[in-house]
């Protein structure tokens, strides 16, 4: 082998070797792409897809931008966009094998257009119509539709309507948060199984913009309430009418100029509103005034096929219909077919009409027609063109009455005055009155509005009415000796007064004041007493009660009896107090605080159930409720020796609180002036049964009754009504707080409901047997039909107190019949 050296095959390599230094600062002769060219062959290709992406460079001169606090919409949209380009992402990597999928990955805008609005906390059109197929009732309102969505014919009848001239497009039918909403419902159907679907019964499109309404709307045969109020509605189709099983129809705030003629002639609407729109006449009679062959084909027919909905169309002018509004529109008197008015509306509203436009005698035809109405109880035109020529003298006679029931006749700010009013309701049987209160008028009133409405509350209308009855006295001049004769008229007259003046009077305003009126009322009563006859025995008696000082004519006080409401209130009497034998006085002790219970009028009889003096008063024979609330001072009852039935109207007796046990000590005495008495014991349940007949409500809570005075015939006689002895029967018993440890009573007579039995003497409602000490509820009181049945405080522990507090009355009795079974 050769030792002389071989020539190197890389001789230009060797050549051409420069320091670093140098290399990287070329000579300026040489141009600049000898160097870069090197740079362009060694370039290396990236490892991965990302790194070949190029970001743009923040601007440096762009000023920042201000954060500012989202609200809670704009939060919940950012929430729905993070979510959707999660989503997004997941099914990208999910399915892509290589990496060309990242490239649109930048393309994804996190921010939602600003043109689309995101209805936060309602379904879409499209889901709400799906929705509606297993509830029966849809709501679109405040949606901005054109027109009814198509889609719900599509998706309810399986049809697809005619297009509308006023709608070019269809109303989109998803929005933005459909994508996260169907993903929530992933895996689940898209609408009820055929048997669990429900005819459309209710649709509500209030607050659009729709101005045209499909015919095939006559296919929902089911709908019974359609709200369109607040669109913009120019006509109804003709098959509108074949909506037989309507009863409310909302078209209020809308521009209809005519109705279909067959829109009269539904047999089931109840209510009707169409104000505020451009309607010039209304036609009750149009449908009925075809040939009756004609009329009698179209009673009852199928529009279309043999599967389309039956139309049944009424035989008279909306037969059922109670509420027609029509106020604020164009019609009049002459253009209102009031000889076929509906016979059965309760309210009118024909506000804001011009009523006497064209011919002025038509009004009055129209009012005589609408006083003819039997069951009319609201008639209000306010602000309509009416005037006093509507309202003739003899619009109300005897031989015709007007206005059977009318309550409220609203002619505010109108051409009507008070005088022609009066002269033409002066043959009414209600009592008139013209204040406008916000109450309801009382049944037999009849409330007249004329002028500017002024709206008082009612105790501004009570207190001017007092005033009104009230009479000042005459102030007789200087230089006359006596009164005149108007001013002894007006002394004559009676002066209705309050209590507290009653009171201000007689100087009991005050403490001292009340301690002087019982110390001059104990010394009258001393003066004027017969003397003591002489007895065999010295030392017996009874000492004379408070109730002996005065009569008994105080009941008649408006601060106890309310003549309004025939209410008789007697203020509660504590026992007396235990004290040492000689230290009696009239005045009250300073020492003690004065009573938190009221002023206590001497002049009242003291026991607990005073009925001699009740039933010598002169409501006694009306009196229908009866307040003797924690009456203790005498627990006793007076009762005259004849007769049983003393208060016949009786139907409301409170005696909570009186210390009542299962027997009561009845005192009974004779007429005035005798003294004659007989005292025994009688059982407090049969005594009430026999002296109150008519009693409705029972209120005998707080007491100490036990269950030996629950004897079931006491209650049976009680509690059933009973045409014989003209008993009404119970409705209401109230027992609580008292010593009630057995119910065998309520069992016996719960008996008589089993197999489904009906019992028509049966009226009880209510019974509170709360606060006792019942130690076991029987299974058979689920047999009594109650509506209130309250068992709280008593000590039984089965049923748990969970079985009424969640499902009630009806839960506790369900849970009672369980047991016997």
């Amino acid at each position: 082998m050769s030792r002389i050296p071989q020539p190197s095959s890389r001789p230009t390599v060797k050549t051409t070797l420069v320091p670093p230094a140098r290399s990287r600062a070329p000579s300026p002769s040489k141009p600049a792409a000898s160097v870069s060219s090197p740079r362009v062959r060694t370039k290396s290709v990236p490892k991965s897809p990302s790194k070949a992406i190029r970001r743009p460079p923040p601007v440096e001169n762009e000023p920042p931008v201000p954060k500012t606090p989202l609200s809670i919409k704009e939060a919940v949209a950012l929430r729905r966009a993070e979510a959707k380009k999660a989503i997004s992402t997941s099914s990208g990597l999910g399915h892509s094998a290589g990496f060309g999928e990242f490239e649109n990955f930048e393309e994804v805008n996190p921010k939602k257009n600003e043109e689309e609005t995101l209805d936060l906390g309602r379904w879409s059109v499209k889901e709400t119509i799906e929705r509606a197929r297993s509830t029966g009732a849809i709501n679109l309102s405040s949606r901005s539709l054109p027109c009814i969505p198509p889609a719900l014919f599509d998706i309810h009848l399986g049809i697809t309507p005619d297009p509308l001239k006023s709608a070019a497009s269809e109303p989109p039918m998803s929005s933005p948060t459909d994508t996260s909403c169907s993903s929530r419902r992933t895996g689940h159907r898209e609408g009820p199984a055929w048997f669990e679907a429900q005819d459309l019964h209710v649709l509500k499109a209030w607050n659009n913009d729709i101005v045209e309404i499909q015919h095939e709307i006559s296919l929902f045969g089911s709908l019974k309430t359609v709200d369109l109020h607040q669109n913009r509605i120019v006509l109804l189709p003709d098959t509108f009418a074949d909506l037989t099983a309507l009863t409310t129809l909302d078209l209020s705030h809308n521009c209809l100029t005519a109705l279909p003629s067959n829109i009269f002639a539904l047999p089931n609407l109840t209510v009707m509103k169409l104000s505020h729109n451009a309607l010039s006449e209304l036609s009750f009679g149009a449908p009925f005034l075809k040939p009756p062959s004609r009329k009698a084909q179209h009673d009852t027919f199928s529009s279309r096929g043999f599967f389309d909905p039956v139309i049944t169309r009424a035989s008279s002018p909306l037969p059922r219909l109670s509420v027609l509004d029509v106020s604020h529109n164009n019609l009049t008197a002459s253009t209102i077919d009031h000889a076929n008015l509906p016979l059965l509306i309760t309210k009118a509203d024909f506000a804001a009409n011009p009523l006497a436009l064209g011919d002025s005698n038509s009004t009055l035809a129209f009012i005589r027609a609408l006083s003819h109405l039997e069951h009319l109880k609201e008639l209000h035109c306010e602000t309509a063109d009416i005037g006093d020529d509507a309202f003739p003298s003899n619009l109300s006679t005897s031989e015709n009455p007007c206005f059977p029931r009318l309550r409220i006749l609203d002619m505010g700010e109108t051409r009507a005055t008070m005088e022609g009013l009066q002269s033409a309701l002066s043959g009414l049987k209600q009592d008139i009155t013209y204040d406008f209160t916000t109450e309801e008028p009382p049944e037999g009133t009849l409330r007249v509005s004329i002028g500017k409405k002024v709206v008082r509350e009612p105790w501004e209308v009570e207190a001017e009415r007092r005033v009104k009855s009230r009479v000042p006295k005459s102030v007789t001049s200087t230089g006359s000796a006596g009164p005149s004769k108007a001013d002894v008229g007006q002394n004559n007259t009676d002066v209705v007064k309050e209590a507290w003046e009653i009171e201000a009077e007689h100087g009991l305003l005050t403490e001292g004041g009340r301690r002087r009126a019982r110390a001059a009322a104990a010394m009258s009563a001393v003066d004027i007493a017969p003397p003591p006859k002489p007895g065999p025995l010295i030392g017996h008696g009874q000492p004379p009660t408070p109730a002996s000082l005065s009569p008994t004519a105080s009941l008649t006080n408006p601060q106890y009896y309310k003549a309004t409401t025939q209410t008789l209130t007697l203020p509660p009497l504590s026992a007396p107090t235990k004290s040492h034998a000689r230290s009696f006085s009239l005045a009250t002790s300073f020492s003690s605080p004065p009573s938190s219970r009221g002023k206590t009028d001497f002049a009242l009889p003291t026991p607990t159930l005073p009925l001699v003096a009740i039933s010598a008063q002169s409501f006694a024979q009306t009196l229908k409720t009866l307040v003797l609330s924690n009456r203790k001072f005498d627990v006793c009852a007076s009762l005259p020796i004849t007769g049983e039935v003393l208060l016949p109207s009786l139907e409301e007796l409170v005696l909570d609180g009186c210390g009542f046990g299962d027997q009561i000590s009845v005192t009974r005495q004779a007429e005035e002036g005798t003294t004659a008495s007989l005292r025994s014991n009688d059982k407090l349940l049969p005594l009430l049964t026999r002296v109150f007949p008519s009693l409705r409500t029972l209120d005998l809570s707080y007491n100490v009754l036990t269950s030996a005075s629950l004897q079931q015939d006491a209650l049976s006689s009680l509690i059933l009504a009973d045409n014989s002895n003209g008993r009404k029967g119970l409705r209401h018993l109230r027992l609580r707080g008292n010593r009630i440890d057995g119910l065998d009573a309520f069992q016996g007579i719960a008996e008589l409901f089993k197999g489904n039995r009906s019992v028509p003497d049966w009226k009880l409602e209510e019974l509170d047997l709360r606060d006792n000490e019942i130690s076991k509820l029987p299974a058979e009181l689920g047999l009594l039909p109650l509506d209130v049945f309250l068992v709280d405080g008593n000590l039984f522990r089965i049923p748990q107190r969970r079985v009424w507090e969640r499902e009630g009355t009806r839960g506790l009795l369900s849970w009672l019949r369980g047991r016997m079974e």
